[in-house]
């Protein structure tokens, strides 16, 4: 009889040991948010910077920077291309991300350059 409920203790202990070990992965999921990070294919039109000997060098909608092989267009022209984006840079995760590190932070600070000294 002893045994028996010995044997009963190990396996509640064997059960909650588990729902933790599920539990820490859950909120490590959650808290890490891969989705965020991974590339997504995205097919635009990007602005052509330059013409190279190897393709063109162009400038998406997302400010990404995209070579397209076998490309004879000229600077200013727009080509179609296939490049990777951070999923958190289309669904604006960074920004948010950003915004929340950084709250003092507005977007009319960000656009200011330069020095000086304020009155």
């Amino acid at each position: 009889m002893y045994k028996q409920k010995q044997t009963e203790g190990r396996l509640s202990r064997r059960v909650l040991l588990s729902a933790m070990i599920a539990g820490i992965a859950v909120a490590v999921v959650f808290t890490v948010t891969p989705w965020n990070y991974i590339p997504t294919e995205v097919t635009e039109d990007v602005t052509v910077v330059a013409n190279m000997e190897y393709g063109c060098v162009g400038e998406s909608q997302h400010g990404m920077i995209v070579v397209v092989p076998e490309c004879s267009a000229q600077a200013g022209e727009t080509v179609s291309a296939t490049f990777n984006v951070p999923s958190g840079k289309l669904n604006g995760y960074w920004e948010e991300l950003e915004q929340r590190q950084n709250p003092m932070v507005d977007t009319w600070d960000r656009n200011v350059s330069g020095s000086g000294i304020s009155p």
